[in-house]
Parts: C-alpha cells; structure tokens; sequence
C-alpha cells in the first residue's frame, strides 16, 4: 500500500513499525460548534484509509481526540477558548456545550456510515498533559511568564521539518485583535499552559497544576493522548491540510522534545473543501452542515460519495449541483444492489465471473494514495455490465458486503420489495405477454404510485425504487 507521506513530501511504500497491527491517530472536532461538510470530509478520509489498511490484512488500533477544552479562537494561541465562546453564545455550561456537540458529532458518523473510533476528550486527560508540561520544563524546553508556559521553539532543532519552513521565516500574522503575551521569547513560541489570569480571569474550565490554576494550551492534548494510548512514535497522524503549519508541527515538537520520539512515522492530509468555488463561512452564507444536506432532501451517503468522488489530496468544490449528481450516482448504484432480489435477472454467468477482478481493481486503486475516484469508476463499470448481462444474485450479495467495507456506501443492507409490489410487477408481466397493453400501463401506474419505477429489458422488466 502507498500513501503521501507529508512529512517526506512523497508518495512511499507504506511501512508499518509492528506486525499485523496500525496504530493511527486522528485529530477530532472542537465540539463548540456544529461540525461542517468541510469537517466532515476528513473523517470520510481517515475512514477510507482504515479501511484500506483493513483490506491488506492490517488491525487497525484507531483514536481520535475530543477537543472539549483549550482550543482558542486562534490557532496561534489568540482570542477567546472556543468552548468558554461557545457556552456564552448558547446560555450553557462549557460541559453542556461539549456533551452535545460530542453526542452530534458522534450522529454525524453512524450518519455517513463511518464506525465509531476510540474516542478520548482532551479533560480526561489533563493530568498527562501536566506531565509532559514538567518534563519540558525539566529538560528546558519551555519556560514561565505570568500568563502561560510556553514552548520555546529555539531549543528545538527540528522544530518546523513538516513543513521545512525555517524559524527565521515564521512570523506572526498582525490582526488589530491579537493580544500577544510580550513576555514570549519568539513570536511563534506556543502555549503549554495558560494560567487563569488576566483575560483567562473566570474562565469556566480550569485545574491545578505545579504552577498554578489553568488549563492546557490546544495542542497539548494530542502529544498527550497519542503517548497514553498508543504509545510513540505512532504509524499515522491524520488530519486536514490547515493543522499542518501550526497545530501537527507543535504537536511534533512537543513530543521530540518530551520523549525523544517521533510522534508519527507517516502523516496523511485531506485538502480544504471548497463551497462554489470560495472558503465556507458564515459571514460567507455557504457555511453548511450534514443537517442542511438532509433537511434539503439527499441522503447523508450521497455526501459520503461526493467526498469520495474526488482524491483526498484535491480541493473538493462543494455545490448542491454536485451533490445532486453524487445522490444520483448513489441512486444508480443502490438499483444495481437491488438486482439481487430480481429473479429474471438471476444466475447469469457473464457478469458474475467479472466480480472478482473487478474487486481486486478497485482495492488497488485504494491501496494506490486512495484513489477513490479511481475506485468508483471501476464499480460503476460493474454496476453497468450487470445491468446488460444480468446478475447472479448470491454472488453480488457477496460483492456488496466486500464493496461496503471498502467504501461504506451500505449497498448490501438494501431490503427487497414487499410480496405486494412483486404480484403487481408479475400480473403486468402477464398482461404484456398476452399484449394486454391497457392493462400492463393501468399497473405500471399502480406501481408508480407506490414508489416503484418499471424498466422493461430483454432480461425481463426490472424494477428500481423512484
């Protein structure tokens, strides 16, 4: 299996440090807010390399942070802790908000028919967060002001090689709302600790620590958990392409400097999602979430599949067209699943005898960066040859629940028609072969009517839900 290394710049040979086991670690949502179609993208990423992983024979350990605490409306340490923001826009505790956007969240994944991962909240683990404060202390790595303790990004050599920015060129975006702590030895040097004081006065979340109340800067959280429950270096970090100059490069130099490890062997990035064309925001009115692609009338799945539509390391531009193309595309493929109830169509040699090399394609393409698009136009070859030479229906059950564990689309779940449905579709069958023309359309309507659509093939009439 090859994938795009970001932190070798290339693609490589996928190379795991244990056998038979992958230990990959994934950056979760803030939960202040609700999670976007852009967010949602990476997840459908990191699911599509898990399962990839599994097709090779692989087990995959899998977790995923909760960002309940910490994340300030900056990445560069800057403005209010989303949460505290969050909990003061909506008239709840900072716990409220963090347990209902983390039960969303979660409705979100069974939703795009992604399974659930170990799960770990940034404030179940802080007293491994103030750990690895002390040991940078210790080994003087980062150092006290009156607001934070900081990293001090000089001491590390290394600091920046997933980017192979130089220090000298980072530089502090200048915005008219930035505070920044002056005390701060570079500009770039980032939060381990923040304290409870000054503009952190109140703030709702906070512990004890050696130093004094506070709570942990964002980044501390993944340094933390990755070391906890999977131990470092891990095989894969992944994330979206933005974390990669600020949070996954301090993230890195957190745990070097803590432990003496690499914290990931391999570092995989999704690109941004696009919406027509622009950035989504909400000052913007393109700012989407999976409850507006549902309340609009399409299946969470064809967004699943417009996801999947294009490779992970390309900006995706989201539209409704486009989306109304990809719940086409679903559609197309769920009335190739249902061949499999159609009798008239069953036990046909020709195209079943193409399931398996069709299926060794599309996991190759997979194994191959995860090149989805690739993958699905193979699918889509297959769903069009059994259409024209018919099905063997045990065997494309079979291929539907291969399929579905490598692209979650739930085409092996689909329920046959009642026995109602299938006496109308034979009593037409009848009235055409005795060329009753009248009454086969009086019950192809009558089959309209109750959702079914009539096509009319060599093979005999198929049916496909409307």
């Amino acid at each position: 299996m090859r994938l795009y290394n970001t932190l070798a710049r290339k693609v490589e040979e996928f190379k795991p440090l244990g056998d038979g086991v992958v230990t990959l670690y994934t950056c979760g949502p803030t939960v202040y807010d609700h999670q976007t179609i852009g967010n949602l993208r990476t997840y459908v990423l990191y699911d599509t390399l898990k399962r990839a992983l599994e097709t090779v024979g692989f087990s995959v350990k899998h977790v995923m942070n909760i960002t309940d605490v910490g994340h300030l409306t900056s990445d560069a340490d800057e403005g209010e802790d989303k949460l505290e923001k969050g909990a003061k826009s909506s008239g709840k505790t900072v716990w409220e908000v963090a347990e209902s956007y983390t039960n969303e969240f979660k409705r979100n994944l069974r939703q795009l028919d992604i399974p659930e991962p170990q799960l770990a909240k940034a404030t179940d683990y802080i007293d491994q967060q103030i750990e690895i404060v002390q040991i940078l202390l210790d080994k003087g790595f980062a150092y006290q002001t009156e607001q934070a303790i900081y990293f001090d990004i000089a001491k590390l050599a290394s600091y920046g090689k997933l980017t192979g920015q130089k220090l000298s060129d980072k530089e502090v975006g200048a915005r008219e709302e930035v505070v920044t702590d002056s005390n701060k030895r570079h500009p770039q040097d980032f939060a381990l600790w923040f304290f409870t004081v000054g503009r952190f006065a109140g703030h709702e979340m906070e512990w004890a620590s050696p130093w004094g109340e506070g709570f942990p800067g964002w980044h501390l959280e993944c340094s933390a958990i990755v070391h906890a429950t999977l131990g470092d270096p891990i095989d894969i970090h992944s994330g979206a392409v933005d974390l990669i100059g600020t949070h996954h490069t301090n993230e890195i130099a957190q745990t070097e400097a803590a432990f003496n490890n690499g914290l990931a062997n391999y570092w995989v990035h999704g690109e941004h999602l696009l919406v027509d064309g622009k950035r989504m925001a909400k000052s913007l009115g393109n700012y989407y979430t999976l409850k507006d692609v549902i309340d609009k009338g399409y299946d969470p799945l064809s967004l699943r599949l417009l996801y999947l539509q294009a490779h992970y390391r390309s900006q995706l531009n989201f539209t409704w067209q486009a989306l109304s193309g990809a719940q086409a595309f679903l559609k197309n493929l769920q009335d190739w699943a249902d061949l499999k109830f159609q009798p008239s169509l069953g036990h046909k040699k020709a195209a079943a005898s193409a399931y398996n090399p069709a299926l060794k394609r599309i996991i190759s393409e997979l194994h191959n960066d995860l090149n989805t698009p690739q993958a699905l136009s193979e699918l889509s070859k297959l769903a069009v040859l059994s259409e024209r030479e018919g099905v063997d229906s045990e065997k494309l059950q079979t291929l539907l629940e291969e399929v579905d564990e490598l692209l979650g689309l739930n085409l092996s779940n689909r329920q046959d028609v009642d026995q109602q449905i299938k006496d109308l579709i034979a009593k037409r069958e009848k009235a055409r072969e005795a060329k009753g023309w009248p009454a086969a359309d009086k019950l192809r309507k009558q089959l309209a009517e109750r959702g079914i659509e009539i096509n009319d093939t060599p093979h005999g009439p198929i049916w496909s839900r409307v």
